[in-house]
């Protein structure tokens, strides 16, 4: 369901709807001012890429951003995309060890001593 966001063009006041039916927004009026000329903003958004499609798009040898080293998810990628380029199944054991390191990265360095 698409909640829309506004800005009022006499006070300025931001807020969201919830918009079922398009003659919802024809009788919305500002919450602040009461004023019924408004302008829908364009919101964030936020998607979601699977793993597959983040190996997929990996590429071992381009230089990455700093933010690519503090996304946990990209813990192991590198040697996936390897084994992946060899045919290499790294197994179960991998991926369960791999889960641990990207959710608490101290527990592995606990599991070795």
């Amino acid at each position: 369901m698409p909640i829309y966001e506004y800005e009022c063009r006499q006070c300025g006041q931001r807020f969201q709807q919830l918009i079922m039916k398009p003659e919802e927004e024809k009788e919305l009026d500002c919450p602040g001012c009461g004023e019924r000329k408004l302008d829908r903003l364009i919101s964030r958004v936020a998607y979601h890429v699977s793993e597959a499609d983040r190996l997929s798009t990996y590429d071992p040898g381009a230089r990455q951003e700093d933010s690519f080293y503090r996304d946990s998810r990209n813990i192991g990628l590198h040697a996936k995309k390897q084994a992946e380029k060899m045919g290499v199944d790294l197994g179960g054991a991998f991926e369960s060890k791999l889960e641990k390191l990207r959710t608490d990265p101290g527990s592995v360095l606990k599991d070795s001593e």
